[in-house]
């Protein structure tokens, strides 16, 4: 007899639910969401699970990581196949998520996610801290815009250095802004040093890292896309065909085919929106910044010109994103080509 498991991790409190391979159910119960408390669970049951799915999320990866060195069997699956079997219930409660999830291991329907290595969720969370401690700081700075422009007052197009002194030169006749706006100016001093300081993290990184450094050696990709990329895919291997990423990053348009309609819409946004966005900032730069004409740029002018810039960019990244991968799996640097390619 075989033996299935579902678990509905919550912050506190798990539900787990274990099935036959008929699918009655054999054991349920609520469990601490912590590794030992769960591995001492499943070994006091007495049987032996053959999978355990864990919905994917923040805290699935820490306790698959755990489950897995004590010899059990754990499972990511796909968050979106879970909500789209777990919706055919009528009442939604974490006793019936678990069931649920428990049957989806019985029957195989379910999709595995690739749980990310410690390397990876490491490089993960310098890169999203500098990115919120960078979009604190522009809250700010927009947040004193604001402020001064009810008075008239207008900062005008300043740089990060020139911003400071730009402010206080505005508010020195003003002991009340001088008073308000202060407090605010020393915010972003802070934030700008940490800024700084985890920026030094990423460009130390990205130097030492051989793959981080052969990913350079493509146009429009820096430090921090090259980063991006490493954290993200973390393991090329996982990826049968270059071509697999971009729609694994969302970066392919959706379609809709039902009878004698089949229509073609957007792209579809799946998959890590910071790698999305990372690869339309570099394809951006090639098109716009980088003068050398090479053909991936021919290509992409191509395409802008056939159907608009925008288009031409999200095409970019696509492609974008397949060149790097292959860079990575293939061991070699960008190859620049031709400089002789028709415009």
């Amino acid at each position: 007899m075989k033996y299935f498991a579902g678990i509905d991790v919550s912050l506190n409190e798990s539900s787990v639910c274990v099935v036959d391979e008929s699918g009655a159910i054999i054991r349920e119960g609520k469990v601490p969401s912590e590794i030992a408390p769960l591995v001492d669970w499943f070994d006091g049951i007495d049987v032996t699970c053959e999978r355990i799915g864990l919905e994917a999320a923040p805290l699935s990866q820490h306790l698959h990581e755990g489950m897995a060195a004590a010899g059990l069997s754990p499972v990511c699956i796909e968050t979106r196949h879970v909500k789209a079997v777990l919706s055919a219930s009528i009442n939604k409660t974490d006793r019936n998520d678990a069931r649920g999830i428990a049957q989806m291991m019985r029957v195989g329907l379910y999709k595995p996610v690739h749980v990310k290595t410690q390397t990876s969720q490491e490089q993960r969370v310098l890169l999203t801290s500098r990115k919120f401690i960078v979009h604190k700081r522009q809250d700010v700075e927009n947040e004193i815009r604001g402020a001064l422009r009810n008075f008239g007052l207008k900062i005008g197009n300043a740089g990060r250095a020139r911003f400071e002194v730009r402010v206080r030169e505005l508010i020195q006749d003003n002991a009340f802004l001088r008073d308000v706006v202060g407090p605010l100016l020393e915010v972003r001093h802070c934030l700008r040093e940490q800024e700084a300081a985890l920026h030094k993290q990423v460009l130390r990184i990205a130097r030492q890292d051989p793959v981080c450094r052969r990913l350079m050696t493509a146009p429009g990709v820096g430090p921090i896309v090259a980063l991006t990329f490493r954290a993200t895919v973390d393991v090329p291997a996982r990826f049968a065909h270059s071509k697999s990423v971009g729609a694994h990053f969302g970066l392919t348009p959706k379609t809709y085919q039902s009878g004698n309609i089949d229509v073609t819409g957007r792209i579809s946004k799946c998959g890590d929106g910071m790698m999305r966005v990372a690869l339309f900032e570099a394809a951006n730069t090639i098109l716009t910044r980088i003068v050398k004409w090479f053909p991936l740029k021919a290509w992409a002018m191509n395409v802008a010109k056939r159907r608009g810039a925008a288009r031409a960019k999200v095409a970019l990244a696509r492609r974008l994103s397949v060149i790097l991968h292959r860079m990575w799996v293939d061991g070699t640097d960008f190859d620049w080509g031709s400089e002789s390619c028709p415009v």
